[in-house]
């Protein structure tokens, strides 16, 4: 298990920064506004050939008791229980607060390593920058400029004494990322929350309440996941927040990182235009995909029933996912909704022999020619794999391409069922043989 260092601190005092520095990413979205960052957010950062993980926290508010922020202040203390090192990072220009004072008492009750960072000390000296904060009682503090990156690489190899030595990880190990994907309020964090066993990520009451994409590490039957928990989808005019566009790229760009995707839908609401807008991104990008209906002890069987045709009217080009009627809240269909997304990886990554692809292809033909164009047909002659996740099949021949739509579609039903592609979209491309005398002709 590599280090953990947790960056802990009133809300906009710079964590997410220091977090993206750290990481050498882009992963936390920084903006300058309080309480942008809610849940836990894991990053690998390295010191030398030394690899730690780094946690970005929200805000700190000791004296808040419920409502959101007592949400982020319980996922803060979380962190700082998982941690070997917590910084504490404040804010070199706003001088000690009374917060400041809380969180450092609260603190020093955690029996953790800390180590004071003031951060924000660009155009100050060190001395001038620090003066307050001895007061703390934290010891010396480290002064940086996250945003500039001053003193961040001599804060590193300070600590990089404090950090224990643990053994690397096993190398080679395979992880599949699973996004959970859909509109606000459908119940993403519930489902992690499920298959975590904790609240892992907050789940409240409230649309818009995750804003950023949390990459959670995760282990079910032997097989290492990473979970992926995203914001929450509305549509395009519905979104005025800068905020809450950060949140949708971070979202869109979780989708082309994952693996495997899980549709979230609202058995309680209607299946939504929203909700085939994202089903048709993950498709356009590729990626494998697991639809689940949540919160389906809460209607009645007639709604059962239109939510059905609902799923068919409007979602009918993903028939060929898995989809599973589940409640996070009570973990009715979470285990068959986990095996479809073993199944759906598989399907992504599966290894298609040319000599079968092709003896597939000629007997589809045989069973159904494709329609002439003109006086010539459509001649199919050898197929073979162009690539994985998705699979990709690459059909050669003569004048192909006058094969229509719905043939690529008979061609597409063939190879599913006999390679049981489940889950999986599937591409095919018609390559046609070149004539060799077009050019004599000239």
């Amino acid at each position: 298990m590599k280090p953990v260092i947790a960056l802990v601190g009133r809300p906009n005092v710079g964590k997410s920064t220091l977090f993206n520095r750290l990481t050498r990413s882009r992963d936390a979205i920084v903006a300058n506004q309080p309480g942008l960052t809610r849940d836990r957010h894991y990053g690998i950062g390295r010191i030398g050939p030394r690899e730690y993980l780094a946690i970005d926290t929200g805000g700190l508010e000791p004296v808040v008791k419920d409502g959101i922020f007592a949400e982020m202040a319980k996922q803060t203390r979380q962190a700082i229980v998982e941690s070997d090192l917590v910084l504490f990072i404040v804010d070199g220009r706003q001088g000690v607060t009374p917060q400041d004072h809380a969180i450092a008492d609260e603190l020093r009750r955690s029996q953790r390593t800390v180590r004071l960072v003031v951060n924000k000390a660009e155009g100050l000296t060190h001395a001038m920058a620090s003066a307050d904060f001895f007061e703390l009682g934290l010891g010396q503090p480290e002064t940086i400029s996250a945003s500039h990156g001053d003193g961040v690489n001599q804060l590193m190899e300070d600590m990089c004494a404090l950090l224990p030595v643990v053994p690397e990880d096993e190398a080679g190990s395979h992880s599949l990322k699973v996004a959970v994907v859909g509109r606000p309020n459908v119940g993403k964090s519930t489902l992690i929350n499920t298959l975590l066993g904790e609240d892992r990520v907050i789940a409240f009451d409230q649309p818009g309440t995750t804003r950023d994409s949390i990459y959670i590490p995760f282990e079910r039957n032997g097989q290492s996941y990473t979970l992926i928990d995203t914001a929450g989808l509305r549509r395009k005019g519905k979104v005025f927040e800068s905020i809450e566009k950060f949140s949708v790229i971070k979202t869109l760009q979780s989708i082309e990182d994952a693996n495997v995707v899980i549709l979230m839908l609202d058995a309680i609401d209607q299946i939504s235009d929203q909700d085939a807008s994202i089903a048709g991104f993950i498709v356009e990008a590729g990626r494998s995909l697991v639809i689940g209906v949540n919160k389906w002890d809460g209607v009645d069987d007639y709604r059962k029933e239109r939510i059905k045709i609902e799923l068919q009217r409007r979602l009918g080009f993903l028939n060929f996912a898995r989809l599973h009627y589940i409640s996070a809240v009570k973990k009715v269909g979470i285990g068959a909704l986990m095996k479809s997304v073993d199944e759906a990886h598989a399907a992504a990554f599966a290894k298609l022999s040319t000599p079968r692809l092709t003896r597939l292809i000629q007997e589809a033909v045989e069973r159904q020619q494709p329609p002439r164009k003109g006086i010539f047909r459509p001649k199919l002659r050898y197929a073979h794999q162009g690539g994985q996740n998705p699979p990709i099949i690459v059909i050669h021949g003569n004048a192909l391409d006058a094969i229509s739509d719905s043939y690529k579609r008979y061609l597409e039903s063939c190879i599913r069922e006999h390679f049981k592609l489940v889950g999986t979209p599937l591409r095919i491309e018609m390559r046609s043989s070149s004539n060799p005398f077009v050019k004599g002709s000239d």
